[in-house]
């Protein structure tokens, strides 16, 4: 069984086989670190489903439905990002962009590229953070690929994310905590914040791009931020 142990920053994977262990364990239960909790959120156990056999090794043959992240303890689904029979549709995603022509160039991004599907879930802490998962599903890995250079670039996102206008790469981000295979790109709404702090990344994993969002009113904390999209990139690796 692999055990994902969730550090200041830093992420440690060990073991092996496809089950995956709670992460929200106090810091005090973790050898070495027995000092107060550093905020990491209490995730449930996560299994990652068997793959049908055959086909390519950069694609998911498992219902990528399948491969969200669950929400944390203590925290309300937002069931409208459920979608039909599980799939959001690509103008309920386009709306956390800002901007109406960004929405309309980001649909012809995705209409251009063979766009799949879209699987999302979402929910929102006890602290108030809101956090937003989607995970858009391609034919092949080179076509996901380059839907990723359309949405990011090194230092901003192409298209703002609803509620911020500024953005800087996230440079703080521990690239220790990366997942090998999975392309990551940071951001982190740049001050002076609007009425809520965001932060985001897009993960590019085999077929699917991956997009997490986060957002506070006063500010989102970095930890729960990284551990999230290390769980989410492992279960997509």
């Amino acid at each position: 069984m692999a055990r994902w142990v969730a550090t200041v920053g830093v992420f440690a994977l060990a073991g092996v086989g496809t089950a995956y262990g709670v992460v929200g364990m106090e810091r005090t239960d973790v050898p070495g670190l027995a000092t107060e909790s550093d905020g990491r959120w209490a995730y449930p156990e996560i299994s990652r489903p068997p793959a049908p056999t055959g086909g390519s090794t950069d694609s998911h043959l498992a219902d990528v439905r399948r491969l969200l992240l669950p929400a944390p303890a203590g925290a309300t689904e937002d069931k409208a990002l459920r979608g039909a029979d599980g799939w959001l549709a690509t103008k309920d995603f386009l709306a956390i962009y800002s901007e109406a022509d960004d929405r309309e160039e980001a649909a012809q991004v995705l209409t251009d590229n063979g766009l799949r599907h879209i699987a999302a879930r979402g929910w929102t802490t006890e602290d108030g953070t809101r956090t937003g998962i989607y995970l858009l599903q391609f034919d092949t890995a080179p076509t996901a690929t380059g839907v990723c250079s359309e949405f990011t670039d090194f230092t901003s996102p192409k298209y703002d994310t609803r509620g911020a206008d500024l953005w800087d790469f996230d440079d703080k981000y521990p690239s220790e905590a990366d997942i090998p295979g999975i392309e990551r790109n940071t951001y982190e709404e740049a001050k002076p914040y609007g009425a809520e702090h965001l932060r985001q990344t897009y993960l590019c994993a085999g077929d699917v791009v991956a997009v997490i969002t986060q957002a506070h009113p006063d500010l989102v904390a970095a930890v729960p931020f990284q551990q999230t999209v290390v769980l989410q990139s492992q279960l997509l690796s």
